[in-house]
């Protein structure tokens, strides 16, 4: 009695397979997209908006702007 390709188990296993690294395939594309995006939000200014308000408070703190100014400048950071 003859089984054929891999003892009876045909192609069966190479759909399986098939699947599973198209499915890893896909992953990696789609988290190279990610990192690539994530990349130039980061360079538009992503983290700017906490850069600007961390330097706002250290000008008051170093009392370099008043009370009244450093609460409207952070009020127009924290709209945008």
């Amino acid at each position: 009695m003859m089984w054929g390709l891999m003892n009876g188990w045909g192609y069966g296993g190479g759909i399986v397979f098939g699947l599973i690294w198209m499915i890893i395939q896909v992953a990696i594309v789609v988290g190279a997209i990610y990192f690539i995006v994530s990349l130039f939000q980061n360079k538009k200014g992503g983290h700017r908006s906490n850069d600007a308000l961390e330097i706002l408070r250290e000008r008051y703190a170093r009392g370099e702007i008043s009370e009244e100014e450093y609460k409207e400048r952070k009020r127009n950071l924290e709209e945008k």
